[in-house]
């Protein structure tokens, strides 16, 4: 991602008995609502997400033609084996200042049969130079992408769990891009989400979804210890209504300090070609990140508790979708 250059606590002994009874009979009653109410939400497990990031970084710096890179491809797909009706893999190559590379996307669907459709996506890919290093030396060594690309993967595997766990009433489409990050310029960069805008239609028909989804999410860069997610410009320009949808959550489910209510950068990102292709997608990134792009993008940097506000949100946002 980017940002263009021009451019959230006496009683007597028998009302005490009463008490005790009543207190009973509620908290029953809040029991039985809470096993059994339809609009009951899994728990997003935190430690469960932090740890699918912290596996991520394990696997060194994940750019094409790196063994990190294949490792991780094989990994996100056995981790939605479990958990997606189906998985694909989405290999293609693309021209860049560095020739003809190739690319993977990782494509996966729940509640297949539904009516309608919600896109939930991250780019798995890492920098392949530090070049927002004040060392010179060390522009050319590869970032580890802690939270520049492992964090939003992080959030959208332990979201697979909780909708293998319980279904939501609409489908969800997760797709995992490749070389968002790949540059050094703009031109090489967001190359995987723009190869699956590109064959969109093809590429949903691969997971048994005909329809387009009725909006996206991107995740990027949302495990940052000091967590503020302002509306980003583009997303507030373009899909404004899920925009306040998100906001709205958020507010509700008491992060109105993490998800502000002001606009902040207009990022160029992986939403942009989803946008183009005709599907409403919002960016929910925190661009204030210190170590963006350099050798400190390390798992000490992100924080368990940043990736469940995130997945709480997402995940209320999602399970509050109706099935028409």
């Amino acid at each position: 991602m980017s940002i263009p250059p021009d451019f959230e606590k006496g009683l007597s002994e028998m009302s005490c008995k009463f008490a005790r009874a009543a207190a009973f009979v509620l908290a029953f009653i809040g029991m039985a609502c809470c096993g059994c109410g339809s609009n009951s939400t899994p728990t997003f497990n935190e430690v469960r997400a932090f740890d699918k990031l912290t596996e991520q970084c394990n696997f060194g710096p994940r750019y094409t033609g790196t063994q990190g890179h294949r490792k991780m491809i094989q990994w996100l797909q056995a981790e939605l084996s479990t958990s997606a009706d189906k998985t694909i893999k989405h290999t293609f190559k693309a021209r860049t200042a560095a020739g003809l590379l190739e690319f993977t996307n990782i494509y996966a669907v729940f509640n297949p049969k539904a009516s309608r459709f919600v896109l939930l996506c991250a780019h798995w890919d890492t920098r392949p130079r530090a070049d927002e290093e004040v060392v010179p030396e060390k522009r050319i060594k590869p970032i580890l992408g802690a939270n520049d690309g492992a964090s939003g993967v992080a959030v959208l595997l332990e979201l697979a769990r909780m909708f293998k766990e319980k279904q939501p009433q609409v489908g969800v489409v997760m797709v995992f891009f490749d070389g968002e990050d790949y540059g050094p310029s703009a031109e090489d960069m967001f190359i995987g989400s723009k190869a699956f805008a590109r064959d969109l239609k093809n590429q949903l028909l691969r997971l048994g979804v005909k329809e387009k989804p009725d909006y996206g999410i991107l995740l990027d860069m949302v495990g940052d210890k000091d967590l503020h997610i302002p509306k980003e410009q583009f997303s507030n320009r373009n899909a404004p209504e899920i925009v306040e949808k998100v906001w709205k959550v958020a507010k509700l489910a008491g992060y109105g300090d993490v998800f502000v209510d002001k606009e902040g950068y207009m990022v160029s990102d992986d939403h942009l070609p989803i946008i183009f292709a005709g599907v409403k997608c919002i960016d929910i990134i925190d661009f204030d990140y210190a170590y963006w792009h350099t050798l400190d993008d390390t798992p000490d940097k992100c924080s368990a508790k940043s990736l469940k506000i995130v997945g709480d949100v997402v995940a209320r946002v999602v399970y509050e979708e109706s099935s028409k």
